[in-house]
């Protein structure tokens, strides 16, 4: 597997009506997309800081998982995106090679339109990780 770089912290927040305003008028950063995920109940807004992006996720469900991560642990760091530069689908198969638990089996859509999956916790020493394709790629 190659890791080109972090592609994105996601960050959980109640209201991103709410939290834009700290990241723009505090930290200076521009706030440069909206969108919403349907399947996976969330809308999520980027900005770039660097050639990292920070994705703030709003649940728009009460039972989506970003709803739930709140519930439980509050707001703040959900996950941490690698961008992946010889494809998702081949670093799955690899990690699951050496026994790494898988919560995609397979890669599927996120925010952005990139091919996403995630690698469960308890096989990343706590962390989510998500795996990304490379948008530059």
């Amino acid at each position: 597997m190659n890791i080109s770089h972090i592609e994105h912290l996601g960050i959980a927040v109640k209201s991103l009506d709410e939290a834009i305003p700290y990241y723009e008028n505090i930290l200076g950063l521009k706030c440069y997309s909206i969108e919403e995920v349907a399947d996976q109940k969330v809308r999520t807004a980027f900005f770039k800081v660097g050639q990292t992006k920070l994705e703030l996720l709003e649940p728009t469900s009460e039972d989506s998982t970003i709803a739930k991560f709140i519930e439980k642990r509050g707001e703040g760091i959900h996950h941490l995106a690698f961008a992946i530069e010889d494809g998702v689908a081949n670093a799955l198969a690899e990690v699951e090679a050496k026994g790494v638990r898988l919560i995609d089996k397979a890669p599927r859509k996120g925010a952005e339109g990139l091919n996403i999956a995630f690698l469960h916790p308890k096989s990343t020493c706590s962390v989510l990780t998500e795996l990304c394709e490379d948008p530059n790629k």
